[in-house]
């Protein structure tokens, strides 16, 4: 049982109950969360409308830890956000909206070279350029907490990390980090992955029926579709090749439903086994994601571009902010429903946050490397479609006042999300 953490010292603390900006002690918002804030209550409201089944599987991955429910929760975050105060006087930027240490991973881009870089954009937004590295860092508090790390073990990391963050905005260049460029974890991670060969992957993840692949159903990973809901999703896959210079490349030879990610959990998500290159061992698996809107637009005062589709939004945000977009990153239209298609990226592509427990340097390199990818894709970004020009990223991460004020509010976030996880925890939300 996780023990409630209090806060004894003057805080900065988002009331989401009345929308405004003050001082208060933690124990005065404890009091206030009992009478007014049922934080059961508005996590199966955001989520109403899932498959039961999948949801379930959200929610105990919610119950494992606080990192892991607020991964889960990304809509809290937003809903808790002071809606005036310093923090949103800043330029405003395309960020992800979900930016944490799990988001980030390696693809291969167009050019076929494989790179590490921010890998999640269903929530992206037109937002203040502080919202982003605000939740990186509530994050970094809470999984240094998980990896054993003393409070001020954790305090030094996410300065280290919005350090970094300040000076690659201030220094205004752009780089991308692939395997000559990375260091420490993430090199090797981007070793290992070149030497995978997509045999070893495809025999792991299929298996031969007659010279011909299928998908292996695992209950961790996948499960078996309905005929129905087969041949719907086999139309709309058919539909893409036909109007693709490589039609056979999108020959369909099995799909599955897909059980991935935390936050996504209980929508619509496919794996789609295609031709590819060529049967049987250059077949390709295709990751067919529903987009949904993202969590942030209610609490967003920032006029929007007018996307066609959600799928839009993400993918044409997704290729502003990444040095090298994805080889395969298309939109998939089903009547009032889109979806995002890439190539199909396992959890072995993402760094084992396990192997940062007691490795400080590791770990502060690590976060050094992702945070300047954060600032590098804000200056990527920059000047398109109502974001500010790069010039006003650059003045205002050279300014000095505001990273105190955003690490703090940060570690003090941290603290609420242990409390609204514990709530959490101690209810009977699986058995409803």
């Amino acid at each position: 049982m996780v023990k409630k953490t209090m806060i004894n010292s003057l805080s900065i603390v988002p009331d989401s109950l009345s929308r405004r900006c003050v001082f208060m002690y933690q124990e005065d918002l404890d009091m206030a969360k009992q009478s007014q804030r049922n934080i059961v209550e508005e996590i199966t409201q955001f989520n109403q409308g899932r498959d039961e089944g999948l949801l379930k599987l959200k929610y105990q991955a919610m119950r494992a830890n606080p990192f892991s429910f607020f991964r889960g929760s990304c809509h809290l975050f937003y809903q808790d956000w002071p809606e005036c105060g310093p923090l949103n006087d800043a330029p405003l930027a395309w960020i992800c909206g979900d930016l944490h240490l799990e988001n980030f991973g390696s693809f291969k881009g167009d050019n076929r070279l494989v790179y590490f870089d921010l890998n999640d954009f269903d929530e992206a937004v037109l937002a203040p350029c502080t919202w982003e590295i605000a939740r990186f860092l509530t994050s970094v508090f809470l999984a240094a907490d998980n990896l054993s790390y003393s409070q001020s073990e954790a305090f030094i990391l996410a300065k280290s990390a919005l350090d970094s963050f300040t000076q690659a905005l201030c220094n205004g260049h752009v780089y991308s980090v692939e395997t000559q460029t990375a260091q420490g974890l993430v090199k090797e991670l981007l070793v290992s992955l070149q030497l995978r060969k997509r045999k070893d992957f495809l025999d792991n993840r299929t298996e031969l029926v007659n010279k011909q692949r299928r998908l292996k159903l695992d209950p961790k990973r996948n499960f078996a579709l309905g005929e129905s809901k087969f041949e719907k999703l086999k139309r709309l896959i058919d539909d893409l090749g036909s109007k693709s210079k490589n039609s056979d490349f999108f020959k369909v030879l099995d799909i599955a439903g897909r059980i991935g990610g935390n936050s996504s959990l209980g929508l619509e998500r496919y794996v789609i086994l295609v031709e590819g290159k060529g049967s049987p061992d250059k077949n390709y698996l295709l990751d067919l994601k529903a987009q949904t809107g993202s969590a942030l637009a209610k609490y967003l005062k920032v006029t929007q571009p007018n996307w066609q589709t959600q799928a839009q939004r993400t993918s044409t945000i997704q290729k502003n902010m990444q040095s090298t977009s994805p080889a395969i990153l298309l939109t998939v239209e089903d009547g009032e429903q889109s979806f995002l298609l890439k190539e199909l990226q396992p959890k072995e592509d993402k760094v084992n946050l396990k192997q940062l427990k007691q490795e400080i340097n590791n770990f502060e390199q690590l976060l050094k490397t992702m945070t300047n990818l954060a600032a590098w894709s804000q200056l990527r970004a920059a000047d398109r479609s109502g974001s500010d020009i790069p010039d006003r990223l650059i003045e205002f991460a050279c300014q000095k006042d505001w990273p105190g004020e955003i690490l703090t509010y940060s570690q003090n976030y941290s603290l609420q999300v242990k409390q609204d996880y514990q709530d959490f925890y101690d209810s009977d939300v699986l058995l409803q």
